[in-house]
């Protein structure tokens, strides 16, 4: 099964080797119609401390790493 990949701002980085990052998605309303914005935080691992609060980051699915890290920074070469 492929690991998820998804595209959020990092909100928090005052953890040790941990970045917390908002994934915002928007999706139809089924009776309205109307487009809603959902967002949701998730801690990611960052090995290098490199992120900094207002990066734009890729976050992957991984094994368990703690009780709530189980997402990974990317490192894309094209950012």
């Amino acid at each position: 099964m492929p690991k998820r990949i998804m595209q959020g701002v990092v909100v928090s980085d005052k953890m040790d080797k941990t970045v917390v990052v908002q994934v915002e998605r928007r999706f139809k309303h089924p009776v309205y119609k109307k487009f809603i914005k959902r967002s949701k935080k998730f801690a990611a691992h960052d090995e290098a401390n490199q992120f900094k609060v207002g990066d734009l980051v890729r976050i992957q699915e991984c094994a368990p790493i703690s009780r709530r890290k189980t997402w990974t920074v990317v490192l894309d070469n094209a950012e």
